[in-house]
């Protein structure tokens, strides 16, 4: 099975500060290594490009010198054939030549803009997926996600305005600068100057001011994201307490809050329009108002007008979209911004440097030595765990809710690390992380080797089961990607649900629904036993593995899951103890300390905690 995370094929820029504002030229740096990665077609594109400015400004000087040449006299024969022919070949061919070099610099690039965005959106869900529980139990997954597509969407955007877009303007901008101002005298190229400056400042000035609700409207849109996808997810809590009204209300209020963002946004794009039209139009008729009287001096031909219109056609159409292209440019920016901020996250659980995969002969003990540990610096969990579970048996916790049984779980998982959590003032001290006590398994400290290794060695039945919305079949081979689908129907037999799946009118095809909500409780935990079955690893952790069983399916696959775990080193985390009678040794913990050990003899004789909780489960039937 691939492990995403740390090795990734995709290069890898210099990181920015994770918390310090990033600029735009900084966005800019962080993109500019995944394009170079086509820097052949980059290059190519660019020629392309300015063949295409080329003869789209070659336009108008064709159609000055064909103005200009037409001596022939009204009424002549020869008209009729010299200036349709003339003008529409030079002109067609010129308008030919920009479209295909347009074409063919949009075919060399789009791989390279693809390719960009493919590799930023594969990096930031690898990255994603390397960061802690901690970040995944405190994200809000519609915002994130529409973060994601909107940074996605800003790559391929970015890409457009800038290289197809403000570079091609810029071009063309200095190609007819440079014509007028050695064909005629700096007048027009000054005219030309003032205006252009006057339009980019009023352009980026206002666009710079809007700016912040573009982005304001961006986080209503996300919150409002947010807001609906929690309240889909939950539907079965909104109809159990008739909240459908209460849901709406909230979720418009987010689209209330997104409408007047977006209504300042509206207002002041108009403002901006405005004031560009006013601009390019006074540039427009002092251009024109010049060369009209050089026309009439006799200073200038009829085709010399023809030609600077033309170019003030070419020129200001493009300008006359700057405000949107560089509005877009600045909420792709943004919104690539955003996505990077992701991948800057920093890993609160990383692998050492250098770290090795965890190295095993056999089935390994595993040995839990003087573990404490909180999710907050305030508020500790563990206090001085120290247990071990010897090669191939098994240990089980039992205690109260709360009293940090799941949390060694999670700990040997290394979705946390042992000792005070990051936030803390303690938290960089390396004697707290040793006075956090460590964890081995065969005598290797989980913190010292690749995570990777460690979750392969261990497989777990969760308390709380969630499937992916796929088939069962999916669901089951999950636990080792690639099994066929003897060793798929062998694991579902093993948990007992085969004959159900096959009940069912697409048997192993059947899809599960969102988090397998077409399943019943008990259902969704046995494809969790089979897919944990299916993996087949040294050390098993069953987490309340049969709480959604019936009586009668409970000790059905109790005993297949004590066959499981023959020859397994296995933790067992339970509330009902008739389910750990048969453990090696049994632990009692209470508000994260152990306070009793043994095997159910021993505990029961000594008529502590343990027994007391044994005697009121058999009062109510267990």
């Amino acid at each position: 099975m691939r492990r995403h995370g740390g090795s990734s094929s995709h290069p890898l820029p210099p990181e920015a500060t994770p918390g310090a504002p990033r600029t735009d030229w900084a966005t800019l740096r962080r993109l500019f290594p995944y394009l170079w990665q086509y820097k052949w077609r980059v290059l190519a594109a660019l020629l392309f490009m300015i063949g295409a400015k080329a003869a789209n400004v070659s336009v108008p000087v064709m159609l000055k010198n064909l103005v200009d040449s037409m001596t022939i006299k009204p009424g002549d024969a020869a008209a009729l054939l010299v200036v349709p022919v003339g003008l529409l070949l030079a002109y067609g061919g010129l308008r030919l030549a920009t479209s295909l070099f347009t074409e063919l610099r949009e075919i060399i690039f789009a791989k390279a803009t693809q390719g960009a965005a493919r590799s930023i959106a594969l990096r930031t869900f690898e990255h994603l997926h390397a960061l802690s529980l901690r970040f995944h139990l405190e994200r809000q997954t519609g915002g994130m996600t529409r973060d994601i597509e909107r940074g996605v969407r800003g790559i391929e955007s970015l890409i457009s305005f800038s290289l197809f877009s403000i570079i091609p303007t810029l071009i063309e901008v200095v190609m007819v600068l440079t014509i007028l101002a050695v064909k005629f005298d700096l007048w027009y190229a000054g005219i030309t100057v003032a205006a252009l400056v006057l339009y980019i400042g009023w352009t980026v000035a206002v666009t710079e001011w809007r700016t912040k609700f573009r982005r304001e409207a961006n986080e209503f849109d996300s919150a409002a994201h947010t807001r609906a996808i929690d309240s889909l997810l939950n539907y079965e809590t909104v109809k159990y307490f008739n909240n459908e009204d209460f849901e709406a209300r909230r979720y418009d209020e987010s689209l209330d809050r997104l409408r007047r963002a977006r209504l300042k946004a509206q207002t002041t794009l108009s403002l901006l329009n405005t004031g560009q039209q006013l601009i390019i139009g006074v540039g427009l008729v002092a251009m024109l108002w010049r060369a009209t009287q050089g026309v009439a001096d006799g200073r200038m031909t009829l085709g010399d007008l023809v030609m600077i219109n033309a170019f003030m056609i070419q020129i200001y159409i493009p300008l006359n979209f700057l405000g949107v292209i560089y509005r877009e440019l600045k909420q792709s920016l943004t919104d690539l911004d955003k996505m990077f901020t992701l991948m800057d996250r920093e890993r609160e659980v990383p692998d050492a440097p250098g770290a090795l995969p965890l190295a095993l002969d056999g089935v390994p003990p595993v040995r839990f030595e003087n573990v404490h540990f909180a999710y907050e610096a305030d508020r500790p969990i563990l206090h001085g765990i120290d247990f071990e579970i010897p090669a191939g048996k098994t240990v089980a916790v039992v205690g109260p809710s709360g009293s940090g049984k799941s949390t060694l779980a999670r700990l040997l998982y290394r979705f946390y690390d042992v000792g005070t959590p990051p936030g803390s003032p303690d938290s960089p001290d390396s004697r707290q992380r040793d006075h956090g006590g460590r964890i081995l398994i065969a005598g290797q400290d989980i913190r010292t080797v690749t995570q990777a290794s460690v979750r392969a060695a261990i497989g777990i039945v969760p308390q709380d089961t969630v499937l992916f919305n796929d088939t069962v079949e999916y669901n089951i081979a999950y636990g080792r990607p690639g099994a066929d689908r003897a060793a798929v129907e062998a694991a579902a037999r093993a948990a007992r649900i085969h004959d159900f799946i096959t009940a069912t009118p697409k048997g192993y095809a059947t899809m599960v629904g969102e988090r397998g909500l077409k399943l019943s409780g008990g259902e969704k935990q046995r494809v969790a036993i089979a897919r944990t079955l299916l993996k087949n690893p040294p050390i098993l952790i069953f987490d309340e593995a049969t709480s959604a069983l019936d009586s009668g399916n409970e000790r059905a696959i109790q005993a297949e899951l004590a066959n499981a775990a023959q020859n397994k080193t296995t933790l067992v985390i339970a509330h009902r103890l008739s389910t750990v009678v048969d453990a090696h040794e049994i632990l009692v913990m209470d508000a994260g300390h152990i306070v009793e050990r043994g095997t159910h003899g021993d505990l029961l004789l000594r008529q502590g905690r343990y027994a007391a909780m044994w005697a009121l489960q058999q009062s109510v039937g267990d």
